[in-house]
């Protein structure tokens, strides 16, 4: 090379002291005309081929001719015009002379052509649809790179020469140059999308339009974060997910694939299986083995399906973070040679200026490739998430019953929730198994060069801070484990008070309950504290780690030698390696656990989606044809499992086209088998199923959609007005809907929470009805609704005369009224048909089916009168509904319903879980009872912080606030005082003082680690102060509310503030308060540090500060509604899948998985639609950051070089090294800071309770209530009126009666009279709106409710339990001793019962007293009245709960037990009060009658009209 360059007369090709050793370094001519021209070309020419296989292997279609390209190709025409005019400028001016300048002549030649090759790649890529290029973009870097040399050269020429001398090629070089970086320029633009590739998306992702720049860098992303900054984001605002990210196309390719690998595993299964068949039967051991395997395999076979899937695109980020380490390793040589230079006397300033400018862009290339890895990782978990959901999906919807036994619906939906979650943790700390212990090894082998082997002294620590960790994560899981379980049994209990609350007010037993809850929380905040203590020297120990390991090395370095020095090198280098070392060690454990439950979950994953599947040859479908069968079974014999004991055993059964076949048989005889057969689910083990035309099925339990009644009966068909109203006609569901709020848009809650058992099972036949199929297989469709009903069903549906009378009809059914009617009866007797013909036929034989008929019969005359009371109470139902219909009705409910809720109504409590989806159709308020749970919009205020901290109290914040600031104190001192040691001058190859110099060192170091755990302690003590205040006023607001707050609240919204807030307030705000001040503080210490050593550095932190608050803010208002957005559209996938799993095989049965698919697709789809911007804002917020960060660095080590000759090498070290820090401290600031912002929230709802009405104060003080009152009982009502709510009607208007003592007055009339309300008036669960009330003289609007309510006494319409002992549901105060509790059970004859039971009074109530029968809870409540024996009893009968015996006990007990007491019943049946000595009959409202029962029957009036219709008369 150098004899070519000295032809051409020029100096050699390297020269060291025209380079390196001197003030003004410059490259060789030879140098600059040769390499520096050739490199970018021979990167061009070597890999252009292999880059043209890539885009020959992926076309993405033609894109048109652009300006973008247009200009691309002209600029890159001119570029070689200029070589090759250069070319022929040389040889016509030179050409007797030519063999002289043959590296100027060879160099404009070659770079031309790599022009032309450039312009042939541009248009390459433009056919294949290349939109930005990268090979293309780092050319041109290249190439702009190695002409910056000539180009400095050039310019100085010219200023010491002049430009004259050669204008000529001095405008050609600088107009190369300019279109050099015009090239450069346009590469980081996107060209448009190839012609026919452009989808109509409503919102597409600004990705796909994103240059190969703005996808490093996510500037692509900002225009979501400034939308998201002025305006609150809606679902609306986020964009669709790419092609790549849908689930349509992940699981259409890993379908395939994975169906093949099951085969393969299924084949290997048999193999060995025969294997084993061969021999005999394995022992138990090898069994399990083999099972074990098969999870194992199965596991690994989906690892293996997933990683050949998403792989490759993984592989690209595993490169990203092998060039992150690469940079991150080289950063602290290059301060090492920073260092140096500084310790240097003469070295030339351009180097440091050098080593400067390449710490930044070392920085700068470290934090692009760490987020473009992490993004990748991001995108591939979110794409595993979505395979696997939708493998998972697939599969619920093809298992076979014996599988599908063998988990439960929660471990499916746990499949998706949390094994899920698991992967996409797996797929993003993977690579840390593997790198992390290379990158300690590393850190390792640099720390020995430096510092020989005491770097062995760093590791040792390591070793004992880690399993110190270990140690504490156990013991904190153990006291987690016993805080959970009193938290739950906390929301246990609110959840049964809420669900009482009513009895609770009743009695004025809210401070009973209270404390209990209280005593629940005081024991988990115990457990919770022990473990935040622990927690805190978790992470004092943690963040001390960098100080203990440098203590450890520097002072075994010292100590073994005297000859040992520490110079700003070795001290500072060292303090970057072991702040690298941090990473990877907290990494390493986390990584390894992740790991481990990754291999777990994958082996739940694999054993789920390769269990058995339904065969497809298990029903032959046929055609529909006009005549023959319908359904035919030859010789079948059938079974749930493989091995199991068949169900049904020689089934023959041909029903012919069109007929009415009816199944009867005990319960258990094999009936619903028989249909379930005849649908294919379960396993035929021989004989043959054939079915003629399209199949309907109404299983036994009705399985309802959470959707509109009209959705769930359409089921995926489109609307046919005339038909549809038939349906429901014939369904008898038209008098439902008028009930419903919103007819039959009205939504209808998860499992069809507020229909009824008859209602759920008439919309489940609507909807086989409404499908028009050819086969109807109906399993006793008629069980769960009212016996007239039944009758109008068969005759409009069923029957001979229905709209199904042309069908093939199959009915599993109990009732014998319908027999007769059916063309053929199949009698099942323990899985064997036993008879089989008409009924006629079947009645002559004599043989079971005439016992069954016979046995029936006896019981049926019974029945027919059930059956007309049964329509009496269905008459009253409707009635009963159609009075709340015209009372002005959205949040009111009927009185009957707030006292005691009313048996046969529709349960509107259970309407709670409307949707939003609901609102739009039908005005608003219709269709609601309950006040949805609002995601709240836009920032948090201030004043939840200042709520927040003055809860906490400022006695204590502000020593939080100075053991912050001791702590970074503390630290700033000790590396101050390590940089005065570095600077320390060497005297005959020693430094004085080393043992004090340690001493010190470590002195600083500790205090700061009892810092550290002294404001950790302190902030979790502060947040338990917090939580405990937050938690006590929630729950006093709450038990303080009047009944209509419960009303319109659902439980769920009161439940979730007590666990899901709470909670946070508990763990989460504490925790992220930590992280947040913690950061903040040591970013105060960097900037300290950094301006120390050079004040000056003030002028640059201060513009990077706003910057950075600018960003972080647009950052954190857009990240906490991404995040809102996200966990708002999470719940949807899991109640459709909680559906579907359940409602399988109706799906099945209607043909309907494609359509249940696709539904799923779209959940998931528009959950991962807020997923994905959510984490690429993370990264953007990130990339930015850092190079704010970065920016301190370049300023840190510009202006150490700077002032070289006054700064020390220790300082420059300290503020450099520390400036390393910056970056990761930003990112960590802004997210503990969002953590915090979405957790204050809780806060925030915790609050919202304080503001809502509230009832009046429980008890007066001071008052002169005498503790006897009421002695008599007399109650007088004057002009009394009560309303419901302000504006409505009123309920009662104008009731002026006096009830004298020991009177027994009943109270009777229609629903809606106003019965109930006179009862909620005396217990002022509603206040007076006229008028007053007196008891005893007293008005009892002025004293306290519990003075009122704990001295009269109701016994309600339904009694409830709540878990706990027995004698706490009878005296939770403990007022009463054992005896009296005993005769009060006695009286109420429970002793022989209680007395028998294992703990007696000790006896341990369920919640709800599940495990006693309703009599016996009923007689508890009597009982509880026994035992206040107050003056006054209310007294509100049961409607249909209590069974006839209980009844008299109850009415028996009463009369003789109250005898001199005041009673008042509100009676549903009216034999209980016709010895009453009066009787008021209330009707809207007012009084209507009142005397005594006698009397009113004489006069003939609304009460004799009641007693004829009871029969009393």
């Amino acid at each position: 090379m150098d004899a070519f360059c000295e032809l051409s007369g020029l100096d050699p090709l390297w020269d060291w002291n025209r380079t390196w050793y001197t003030d003004k370094p410059d490259l060789t001519e030879c140098f600059q005309n040769t390499v520096l021209v050739w490199f970018p070309c021979v990167y061009l020419w070597l890999l252009a081929p292999f880059y043209a296989l890539k885009l020959y292997c992926h076309d993405c279609g033609c894109i048109r001719i652009s300006t973008l390209c247009t200009a691309k190709t002209v600029l890159g025409f001119l570029l070689a015009s200029f070589g090759f005019v250069e070319f022929f400028y040389i040889l016509l001016e030179r050409s007797h002379e030519i063999q002289n300048h043959m590296v100027f002549l060879l160099s404009p030649i070659i770079r031309s052509l790599t022009v032309v090759l450039a312009i042939c790649i541009i248009q390459l890529e433009r056919i294949r649809g290349c939109r930005s290029s990268v090979f293309l973009f780092l050319f041109w870097v290249l190439a702009v790179v190695c002409s910056l040399v000539p180009l400095r050269a050039k310019i100085q020429l010219a200023m010491y020469e002049g430009i004259t001398t050669d204008i000529v090629r001095y405008t050609a070089f600088f107009s190369y140059f300019s279109l050099q970086l015009a090239q450069l320029f346009l590469c980081c633009f996107a060209d448009q999308p190839p012609e026919g590739k452009t989808v109509l998306v409503k919102n597409p992702c600004p990705v796909k339009d994103a240059s190969f720049l703005s996808k490093m860098l996510f500037w692509w992303f900002t225009g979501l974060v400034v939308k998201g900054y002025r305006t609150p984001l809606e679902a609306g605002d986020l964009w669709n997910l790419r092609e790549e990210d849908t689930s349509d196309k992940i699981i259409s390719d890993l379908e395939e694939e994975w169906t093949t690998e099951c085969a393969k595993l299924q084949q290997q299964e048999k193999t060995m299986a025969a294997g084993v068949a061969l021999g005999t039967r394995l022992p138990d051991q090898a069994q399990i083995l083999r099972k074990l395997q098969k999870e194992q395999s199965s596991g690994f076979c989906l690892l293996r399906t997933l990683a050949r899937n998403f792989g490759p695109y993984f592989l690209t980020g595993t490169m990203c973070i092998i060039f992150h380490d690469f940079f991150m390793f080289a950063i602290p040589q290059v301060l090492s040679l920073l260092l140096g230079f500084m310790n240097e006397e003469d070295a030339p300033l351009w180097k440091g200026y050098f080593y400067a400018t390449l710490m930044f862009l070392l920085s700068c290339l470290q934090s692009l490739f760490n987020h473009q890895y992490m993004y990748t990782c991001f995108t591939v978990g979110m794409r595993v998430k979505t395979a696997v959901m939708g493998l998972v999906y697939r599969k619920s919807l093809v298992i076979n019953s014996a599988s599908r036994r063998t988990c439960t619906v929660g471990e499916i939906v746990n499949l998706v929730s949390a094994d899920t979650q698991k992967l996409m943790d797996f797929v993003v700390y993977f690579n840390a198994v593997w790198l992390a212990p290379i990158e300690i090894a590393l850190c390792l082998f640099f720390l020995w060069q430096h510092l020989g082997p005491s770097a062995l002294a760093g590791i040792a620590t390591v070793i004992l801070i880690f399993p110190l960790n270990g140690f504490i994560a156990k013991k904190r899981s153990k006291l987690q484990e016993v805080q959970m379980k009193f938290m739950d049994g906390r929301i246990k209990l609110m959840n049964e008070i809420l669900n009482g609350i009513k009895i609770l007010k009743f009695y004025a037993w809210e401070k009973a309950f209270l404390e209990q809850v209280l005593g629940y929380r005081e024991k988990e905040l115990k457990a919770l504290k022990k473990s935040q203590i622990l927690y805190s020297i978790s992470i004092a120990s943690f963040n001390s780690s960098t100080f203990l390991i440098a203590f450890a090395m520097f002072g075994v370095y010292v100590l073994i030698d005297d000859k040992n020095v520490l110079d700003a090198q070795k001290v500072f280098v060292s303090m970057a390696l072991i702040n690298i070392l941090k990473t990877p060690l907290s990494q390493l454990p986390f990584a390894m656990s992740t790991t481990m439950q990754a291999i777990v979950s994958l082996k739940r994953l694999g054993k789920y989606l390769c269990s058995e599947e339904l065969k497809d040859d298990n029903v032959a479908k046929a055609p529909l044809s006009t005549d023959g069968e319908g359904v035919l079974i030859d010789n079948g014999t059938f079974s749930w499992t493989k091995e199991g004991p068949p169900c049904l055993k020689r089934i023959n059964v041909c029903v012919p086209q069109g007929s009415l076949v009816a199944v009867v048989g005990h319960v258990g005889s094999g009936k619903s088998s028989l249909l379930s057969a005849m649908l294919g689910e379960t396993e035929k083990r021989s004989g043959s199923v054939s079915i003629k035309g399209s199949v309907a099925y109404v299983p036994q339990q009705a399985w309802i959609q959470n959707a509109t009644v009209q959705d769930n009966v359409m089921f995926g068909r489109e609307k046919q007005k005339t038909w549809y109203q038939r349906v429901l006609d014939a369904c008898a569901l038209l008098p439902d809907l008028e009930i419903l709020p919103a007819g039959d848009s009205t939504e209808i809650g998860e499992k069809g929470l507020n229909l009824s058992g008859g209602q759920k099972q008439r919309v489940s036949l609507a909807r086989a009805v409404y499908r028009k199929a050819d086969v109807y297989l109906l399993d006793d469709p008629l069980s769960a609704v009212d016996a007239h009903v039944g009758q109008h069903i068969f005759d409009k549906v069923i029957g001979p005369k229905g709209v199904l009378r042309d069908k093939t009809r199959v009915l599993v059914t109990h009732g014998m009224s319908f027999l007769p009617q059916a063309d053929l009866i199949l009698v099942l007797v323990d899985g064997e048909i036993t008879e089989s013909g008409s009924y006629q036929e079947l009645l002559s034989r004599h043989g079971a089916f005439a016992d069954f008929i016979h046995m029936f019969a006896s019981n049926d005359r019974k029945e027919s009168v059930t059956e007309t009371a049964a329509q009496r109470g269905a008459r009253r139902a409707s009635s009963r509904l159609s009075v709340t219909d015209f009372m002005p009705f959205s949040r009111d409910l009927s009185q009957e319903q707030l006292i005691g809720g009313d048996t046969n109504s529709t349960n509107l409590q259970g309407m709670e879980p409307m949707s939003e989806i609901d609102e739009e159709q039908v005005p608003e308020d219709l269709g609601k009872l309950m006040e949805v749970d609002k995601a709240h919009t836009g920032r948090v205020r201030l004043e939840m912080y200042m709520e927040y901290f003055k809860t906490i109290g400022m006695a204590f914040i502000i020593p939080i606030v100075f053991l912050y600031a001791f702590q970074q104190g503390a630290s700033l001192a000790y590396n101050y005082w390590l940089s005065l040691w570095a600077d320390e001058p060497i005297v005959n190859g020693t430094q004085v003082d080393t043992d004090m110099k340690l001493a010190v060192y470590g002195a600083l170091g500790f205090a700061q680690g009892i810092a550290i755990f002294g404001t950790t302690v302190a902030i979790s003590v502060g947040g338990i102060i917090a939580s405990r205040h937050l938690h006590m006023d929630l729950l006093k607001n709450v038990l303080h509310s009047p009944m209509s707050f419960f009303e319109t609240t659902p439980s769920g919204n009161l439940l979730n503030r007590f666990a899901k807030e709470i909670d946070a307030i508990d763990c989460m705000i504490p925790d992220g308060l930590k992280m947040m001040l913690g950061y903040l503080f040591k970013l105060m210490e960097v900037c300290i540090i950094v301006m120390l050593a050079t004040p000056f550095a003030a002028v640059v932190i201060l513009p990077l500060a706003i910057l950075y608050a600018f960003v972080q803010s647009f950052y954190v208002a857009t990240s906490c509604q991404l995040r809102r957005l996200e966990s708002v559209s999470r719940s949807p996938i899991y109640t459709h899948f909680n559906e579907t799993v359940q409602g399988a095989s109706v799906i099945r049965a209607f043909g309907e998985q494609h359509r249940f698919i696709v539904q799923a697709n779209k959940r998931v789809d528009f959950n991962q639609t807020s997923y994905f911007p959510r984490f690429v804002a993370t990264r953007w917020l990130a990339v930015n950051l850092e190079f704010v960060g970065n920016g301190v660095v370049l300023a840190a080590a510009i202006l150490s070089v700077m002032g070289k000759d006054t700064l020390s090498p220790g300082i420059v070290g300290l503020a450099v090294s520390h400036s390393l820090q910056v970056t990761g401290i930003l990112s960590w600031i802004v997210r503990s800071w969002t953590d915090v912002e979405n957790n204050i929230v809780s806060v925030e709802r915790v609050k919202e309770y304080a503001d809502t009405a509230k009832e009046a104060v429980w008890t007066m003080e001071g008052s002169s209530l005498p503790l006897a009152w009421p002695q008599t009982g007399t109650i007088e009502f004057q002009d009394y009126g009560l309303q419901y709510r302000k504006g409505l009607d009123w309920a009662l208007k104008g009731i002026t009666l006096k009830i004298q003592e020991r009177e027994k007055v009943g109270i009777v009339g229609r629903t809606g009279a106003g019965k109930s309300s006179l009862a909620l008036g005396i217990f002022r669960i509603l206040e007076a709106a006229k008028g007053e009330i007196y008891i005893d003289g007293v008005n009892i609007a002025e004293i306290g409710l519990h003075d009122l309510r704990s001295r009269i006494t109701i016994i309600p319409q339904d009694p409830v339990l709540f878990s706990g002992s027995l004698r706490m549901n009878l005296d939770p105060f403990d007022t009463y001793t054992d005896e009296e509790i005993w005769s009060s059970l006695e009286l109420a004859h429970l002793k022989n019962f209680v007395s028998n039971l294992p703990d007696k009074l000790n006896y341990e109530c369920s919640e709800g007293g599940e495990n006693l029968s309703l009599g016996q809870r009923q007689l508890v409540c009597l009982a509880r009245a026994l035992l206040r024996k107050t003056k006054i009893l209310v007294l509100d009968e049961a409607t249909a709960a209590v069974d006839l015996e209980t009844d008299t006990l109850i009415q028996s007990t009463i009369r003789q037990q109250f005898e001199d007491c005041t009673v008042l019943t509100i009676a549903h049946r009216l034999n209980t009060i016709m010895d009453y000595t009066r009787v008021i009959v209330m009707d809207k409202g007012h009084i209507s009658e009142m005397d005594s029962p006698t009397n009113l029957i004489s006069n003939r009036g609304q009460f004799y009209r009641m007693c004829r219709e009871a029969g009393l008369v």
